[in-house]
């Protein structure tokens, strides 16, 4: 990408996409553009095919999705499956019918089996059984990976996939019905100490492995392989380092400053045993992460506490 390439990042208010836009800014891209959600409606074929003919990008980072924890893929997979195929269908197509340089989509590691080898390597994708409590949202990037694919397979296509493991950082979401278990447990242990609660509940046992990285990594990430990786095979975008949920907790207690007591809600379910992304492919590409984990963790409960009227919060 040059530096005036036009750049359209999809997505630019969620997690993912506003860490694009930081690090795109901060390397100095300057024809970046935007659409809010009332501005272009992703979920119509004909507006986004409009918004491609009359903006024309070059390059495109696929980052907007419909994205929750356990609870909220459990109690909406229909909106799951529904709204991340059709947005994912929309953009390629209209990537592909106006001939863009390159595009980047943005897939997750709950495509892989759940009871994956570990680490997980590219290749088990499709090799097993997923995860039952968020297989509608993994089944839609799957589909997303395939047609990104597929489009490369019979067009020719510069569409690359990345998956990334559990994301966490500036402009995540906490709310504790949709969240992922970091922000839930920032967002518990905060409350919990300006409370004086005794105790904090947490979901299942507290055994299940869990690898993060910080959004900022995942960003640079993706644009150092927007700029150098033009192959249709997914990468992995992790640490390789992995933490068990109960070890997370207790630095998500330390970070925030809680005293009192965990308590864990061993009838809600555990999720994945374990999900440790293989990153050496990455790594060989280039890129390795450059936040530890507490280091994270620290900078996004900064935020949090920043932003703590924001309605996603």
């Amino acid at each position: 990408m040059k530096k005036d390439s036009k750049i359209f990042v999809a997505g630019h208010r969620g997690l993912v996409g506003s860490a694009i836009m930081r690090q795109l800014e901060k390397g100095g891209f300057t024809n970046v553009i935007t659409r809010t959600r009332a501005e272009l409606d992703l979920l119509s074929q004909t507006a986004v095919a409009l918004f491609f003919e009359i903006e024309k990008p070059e390059y495109v980072f696929l980052a907007a999705a419909k994205v929750g924890g356990i609870l909220g893929n459990k109690k909406y997979p229909a909106d799951f499956i529904y709204q991340n195929l059709t947005i994912q269908n929309n953009i390629i197509e209209s990537a592909h019918q106006h001939k863009i340089t390159k595009l980047l989509f943005l897939g997750s590691s709950c495509i892989y089996p759940k009871l994956a080898p570990q680490p997980i390597k590219e290749e088990y994708l499709l090799t097993g059984p997923l995860e039952p409590s968020n297989d509608a949202y993994a089944i839609a990037k799957i589909a997303g990976i395939k047609m990104c694919q597929s489009y490369h397979a019979q067009h020719g296509s510069n569409f690359i996939s990345v998956m990334p493991t559990n994301l966490y950082g500036e402009n995540d979401n906490f709310d504790l019905e949709n969240s992922h278990v970091l922000p839930a447990l920032i967002r518990k242990f905060h409350e919990a100490k300006e409370s004086n609660s005794p105790t904090v509940g947490a979901w299942g046992t507290g055994a299940p492995m869990r690898e993060f990285i910080h959004v900022d990594d995942v960003a640079s990430a993706c644009i150092h392989l927007m700029e150098t990786y033009n192959d249709p095979e997914i990468v992995n975008i992790g640490t390789g380092e992995d933490v068990t949920i109960k070890e997370l907790a207790e630095i998500v207690k330390d970070v925030t400053g809680y005293q009192g007591e965990i308590v864990w809600d061993t009838t809600k379910p555990d999720g994945t045993p374990r999900k440790l992304l293989d990153v050496s492919k990455l790594h060989k590409l280039g890129f390795k992460h450059t936040i530890a984990l507490k280091d994270g963790i620290t900078k996004t409960y900064a935020w949090y506490t920043k932003n703590i009227n924001n309605k996603r919060l």
